[in-house]
């Protein structure tokens, strides 16, 4: 009688954890990297996101490794996607200075 609760109970709990982690890890990035690509498009940039972090911090003089620069890219497209277009604004201003 008591297998008869705790099983379905189980079951739900099992499968609404799996279905948060794929949410949360799968869904959530492919919309915010959808989102941020369709921005970028909207104002006719060519780059890429990781390209634009890329020559941001080259701009800025630091040096960062490509797997840094992936988990960067990863952190603004899912916490802070404007600041794609206030980077890519910087880099432009600064190849028109140059």
């Amino acid at each position: 009688m008591v297998f008869a609760v705790i099983i379905p109970i189980t079951i739900v709990g099992i499968l609404g954890v799996v279905g948060y982690l794929v949410y949360r890890f799968v869904i959530f990035d492919y919309l915010s990297n959808k989102s941020v690509n369709d921005t970028l498009r909207r104002y006719d940039i060519d780059k890429s996101q990781f390209e634009i972090v890329k020559e941001y911090y080259e701009h800025k003089g630091e040096k960062v490794p490509e797997h840094e620069i992936n988990r960067l890219t990863k952190f603004y497209r899912q916490k802070e996607p404007e600041q794609f277009l206030a980077m890519y604004d910087s880099i432009r201003e600064k190849s028109k200075t140059e």
